[in-house]
């Protein structure tokens, strides 16, 4: 069973996290942000700054060192790209089984290589160039605004930052929680993908519906319609698709939301979902509409 697994299904257990790269900016800031949150930091790594202690939290030079002195079962990265390759390689071999890449910028060739290694190492990534994930209440592991989300009974999985907080956020006020919000990422590959997150949920109890939001570019949408379909998928799902009016060719925003050559339309995933059975929201406020109409309150 992974960790995000055992999470779900276990409301009191806790992930014991290390944070890449926390001695930076970035990660300070929301290493403070996630303690706030209950969010079980046991150690930081900063190769060169092992000693030194972050929020209270103690940094070590090498993932290996972390992990010898405090065990834990996830990473959170927040490493620049040039170092991410080497980082995530730390953390595969050192046994960790949840990897939540934050970095943008990641060279393909190098994600590639990484998710093929988690693989065969029984571990999952998500991202990279990934707000992470949020437990609403429990935990949460990168950068997801915390106001957004409230405890209850809707998984959300997004290949979008920022509409995830939108919508979350316009579910929330409008009566339904979550129980997971999980951001793919935005580059055009992925770690964890639409489907495994699908699979992830299917026959958790308590979990009574999915919001997927998509957008322009690649396949992921489709290929989430197309299990939908086949598989029977017990749980209804709602979905949104941004980028209805992008011109073809032109990324827009992240470097997975670009139209070649016709597909990654938004068409073509709408009309994926439709036959999936999916209903899809025109606005980002349309999908509490469609959860009210599918998905019990919670």
């Amino acid at each position: 069973m992974s960790v995000l697994q055992k999470a779900l299904r276990k409301p009191d257990y806790a992930i014991e996290t290390i944070v890449q790269g926390i001695t930076g900016r970035q990660g300070s800031l929301h290493t403070k942000l996630m303690l706030e949150y209950g969010t079980r930091i046991v150690a930081g790594v900063t190769p060169g700054r092992g000693g030194q202690k972050v929020h209270g939290v103690p940094v070590f030079n090498t993932v290996r060192e972390a992990l010898d002195a405090h065990p834990a079962e996830a990473s959170v990265v927040f490493v620049p790209a040039p170092s991410f390759k080497q980082a995530v390689s730390e953390a595969l071999d050192g046994g960790l089984k949840l990897i939540v890449a934050i970095t943008e910028h990641v060279p393909i060739r190098d994600t590639l290589e990484l998710v093929r290694r988690a693989g065969e190492k029984g571990a999952t990534i998500v991202g990279p160039n990934t707000p992470g994930l949020i437990l609403p209440g429990r935990t949460k592991l990168g950068i997801m605004p915390a106001g957004a989300f409230k405890p209850g009974p809707l998984a959300v999985f997004s290949r979008s930052g920022t509409l995830t907080y939108e919508i979350c956020n316009i579910l929330s006020q409008g009566g339904y929680g979550q129980a997971i919000c999980l951001g793919i990422g935005g580059d055009p590959i992925n770690g964890i993908s639409l489907v495994e997150c699908l699979k992830l949920v299917g026959d958790v109890r308590g979990i009574e519906g999915v919001v997927i939001v998509g957008e322009i570019g690649g396949d992921a949408e489709e290929r989430a319609a197309d299990y939908i379909l086949e598989s029977g998928y017990p749980k209804p799902v709602v979905a949104y698709v941004a980028g209805r009016s992008a011109p073809p060719e032109k990324k827009m925003g992240h470097a997975g939301a670009i139209i070649s050559g016709g597909f990654g339309s938004a068409q073509s995933k709408i009309e994926a979902f439709k036959r999936a059975g999916v209903p899809v929201a025109l606005r980002p406020k349309d999908v509490l509409t469609l959860c009210r109409e599918v998905i019990p309150e919670g």
